[in-house]
């Protein structure tokens, strides 16, 4: 099943779908979901985006939604409409996201080891060591997809013009957030205990995936383990 329009395929049961804009203290940024399907059939949407009825249709075409997961603490702001919309739904999230959404009832606080109801679809890596957030990054084994929020961002010079004030771009381009780097942002690059980044850093790359996708700027469609040693170059 290929899905629909509003729906890209990625590989094999996995889609992405693309979101409106947010502002991030004044910076605009694009929202991306990605949407798996599991062997049961059941789906796995990961940092759900603005549930539009037409975005709705489309991923029921897909499935059940069952598992909403975010990320880190930054990617929760459609919980609770999708949620409401599916209320036999199970929510996912780091122990920040949980501690941050104390309005929404989460299951089990996530770490480093996928639980039992992905039905062993996936890998999970926590990136800690940083006051200031923490993430979790996924690889999903059967298409070799490895996808990140926030860890790597990755914004076309088109993008930029299109949507950041002449005077907001440079800093994109210092912070090496643009396409030909892929960093995370360095205000929370320079918070990093660096050694437990790096532990982190060398496990998924050695997942070796194929793609990468980030939640915001161009994804990456092949030799993803090419992209992630760069975009990792500040470790």
């Amino acid at each position: 099943m290929a899905g629909s329009a509003l729906l890209e395929s990625v590989g094999e049961n996995i889609w992405l779908a693309e979101g409106g804009i947010v502002s991030f203290y004044g910076a605009p940024y694009p929202t991306r979901s990605v949407i798996v399907r599991l062997p049961s059939g059941d789906l796995w949407i990961w940092s759900p985006i603005e549930l539009t009825a037409e975005l709705r249709q489309a991923v029921e075409a897909l499935g059940p939604p069952a598992h909403l997961v975010s990320p880190n603490k930054i990617h929760h702001l459609f919980l609770a409409e999708w949620k409401a919309a599916y209320p036999g739904a199970k929510l996912w999230g780091p122990a920040s996201t949980v501690k941050k959404r104390k309005d929404l009832s989460f299951e089990a606080a996530l770490d480093n080891s996928p639980p039992q109801e992905w039905e062993d679809q996936f890998t999970m890596q926590r990136f800690a060591g940083s006051f200031f957030m923490d993430e979790l990054v996924f690889f999903h084994r059967p298409s070799r997809t490895a996808i990140f929020a926030d860890l790597s961002e990755n914004f076309s010079e088109d993008f930029l013009k299109a949507h950041w004030p002449w005077w907001m771009r440079p800093v994109a381009r210092i912070w090496k957030i643009v396409e030909g780097y892929g960093y995370a942002p360095l205000e929370w690059r320079i918070t990093f205990n660096k050694k437990k980044a790096r532990a982190a850093k060398e496990n998924v790359i050695a997942w070796d995936p194929e793609r990468v996708i980030m939640a915001h700027g161009e994804w990456i469609k092949s030799k993803g383990r090419a992209y992630l040693e760069r975009a990792f170059a500040w470790l």
